[in-house]
């Protein structure tokens, strides 16, 4: 490389763009269709249906407790791709990088999604480099998109809760939230908070395994909790009570998400997932999250009810039941 940080040449379809994505990221993943330098992607699929989504991060700082946001951007598109039942093969994957950013930094953040991607069992196969000017970027922005195949039989959605199921969390809320917070704003909290980002495509397979009539996963992040329940509520047109004291959430979190004003339940995660699962299936699914390295402090924390549609309850630790409202607005901005 000629240069130890990104000039608006390494975006101009020349040398040195060639040496950024020779040197840089066919070098940094290490992935075979990428070294083929086509324009797209030939696969196989195994199966004949596919499931498919994309996202953009934003978040800032790049780096934080735990993580950095290129592990944040191959889990968040695994664990989207994942919810539909599908199991994630092959990603995408677009930088938006400003004029000026350190290599050794895009090289980091490489680093950490190859990791990524080898712990969650995918494959990046194409991808995209635009660079902007300085002062028209914040360093580093990504897109990633996922493709994964679907088992006969897996059906999956929002809309199929019915009374009586359990709405399962597959362990504590709003880490990530609050690790992003912690050090954007400076704050010196006496504990170690760091993000829950993973990849849980594993997670959600064992528990189709265990529960095969699950409902539905959804991963709570923008919006946290409160948000995914609200929206299985009114898609299903059913109503949600949760146990407050049900909840896992570490003291810490707890204690920082009151200090700073916010509901915990509205603060976003990027490594757990919510299940509704029919209750006779309940206690073997919650098996199956706890046998996971990320699904340790899984826990039944609620049941739907037959209505009103589209409310969400909590029983509070005070013996009160209050509506547990969607978020309205951004409570923490750029958080992934």
């Amino acid at each position: 490389m000629q240069s130890d940080r990104i000039l608006l040449a390494h975006g101009s379809g020349g040398t040195m763009m060639r040496d950024l994505i020779d040197e840089v990221f066919v070098t940094g993943f290490a992935e075979e269709a990428l070294s083929r330098l086509d324009d797209a992607a030939v696969l196989a699929f195994p199966g004949s249906r596919i499931a498919m989504s994309t996202d953009t991060y934003v978040v800032h700082p790049i780096f934080f407790p735990g993580g950095d946001i290129g592990r944040l951007a191959i889990c968040g598109t695994v664990n989207d791709v994942a919810t539909s039942g599908a199991k994630p093969l092959y990603l995408t994957v677009g930088f938006i990088l400003e004029e000026g950013f350190p290599i050794a930094d895009l090289r980091r953040v490489l680093e950490s999604m190859r990791d990524a991607c080898r712990e969650a069992g995918v494959h990046i196969v194409t991808g995209d480099t635009k660079v902007v000017e300085r002062g028209h970027g914040d360093g580093i922005f990504i897109n990633t998109a996922g493709v994964g195949v679907l088992a006969e039989g897996i059906d999956l959605s929002g809309s199929y809760c019915r009374p009586g199921d359990k709405v399962l969390v597959s362990g504590t809320l709003g880490d990530h939230g609050i690790a992003i917070v912690s050090i954007r704003e400076g704050l010196e909290f006496s504990t170690d908070i760091q993000t829950d980002a993973a990849p849980l495509n594993t997670l959600i397979a064992n528990v189709l395994a265990a529960a095969p009539d699950t409902r539905c996963f959804r991963d709570p992040t923008r919006g946290g909790l409160a948000s995914t329940l609200n929206e299985f509520a009114a898609a299903s047109g059913v109503s949600i009570t949760i146990s407050e004291t049900a909840v896992p959430v570490r003291p810490q979190v707890r204690g920082a998400s009151e200090m700073l004003g916010y509901d915990v339940f509205q603060v976003a995660n990027e490594g757990k997932m919510v299940a509704i699962v029919p209750a006779e299936q309940a206690e073997s699914a919650l098996a199956a999250m706890k046998a996971s390295p990320y699904g340790e402090d899984a826990a039944i924390i609620g049941e739907v009810g037959e209505g009103p549609a589209g409310r969400v309850y909590i029983d509070t630790s005070f013996g009160a039941k209050r509506i547990m409202d969607m978020l309205v607005g951004e409570q923490l901005p750029r958080i992934c």
